[in-house]
């Protein structure tokens, strides 16, 4: 297995936090409730002021969570109106309500541009998009969610906020 990650980080990846930090980056699945509780913790480092980057790769895990490729394609529309990690923060708070109809329900309250939204969610570059992180992930030794990778370095601790904030300093010290 993999422990470095294989794909650097670049301008198509969707990143968030303090520039020129720490990078943690996350491969998730939007129905994932692991996933859901590591976003949460990681917002909560942000809250407390600890600098770092994320970076959201998409890796949804179709077999077993079958709205997941769906809200991945919701996300990446948004994303193409500016608005990724407004659509990110929504999916993993309603993982309940993924359907089409939810999916667009959360376009609307974002106030992206309805028919735009549709058509990207279609968009077959929308989708290679999507399949460029799941292939980066299987490169990098990914097999379920989520995984993270702290400075390019897989990270295997507890992802709790405290675990997550001691892990980024000490990627920094090294």
């Amino acid at each position: 297995m993999a422990s470095d990650l294989s794909a650097p980080i670049d301008t198509t990846d969707h990143v968030r936090g303090e520039r020129g930090g720490r990078h943690l980056v996350i491969y998730g699945d939007f129905e994932c409730p692991y996933t859901a509780q590591a976003t949460h913790e990681i917002a909560r480092l942000a809250e407390r002021g600890v600098a770092f980057e994320v970076v959201f790769r998409y890796f949804p895990l179709v077999e077993i969570h079958p709205h997941a490729l769906a809200a991945a394609r919701a996300a990446e529309a948004a994303a193409r109106q500016d608005r990724f990690w407004e659509m990110h923060d929504l999916l993993f708070r309603n993982q309940a309500h993924l359907e089409a109809g939810d999916l667009a329900r959360y376009a609307k309250r974002l106030g992206l541009d309805p028919a735009r939204f549709e058509a990207d969610q279609g968009d077959p570059a929308t989708v290679a998009r999507i399949q460029r992180d799941v292939e980066s992930g299987i490169e990098s030794g990914v097999e379920g969610t989520p995984t993270l990778f702290i400075d390019g370095r897989r990270y295997e601790g507890s992802r709790d906020a405290d675990s997550l904030a001691t892990a980024l300093g000490a990627a920094r010290a090294q």
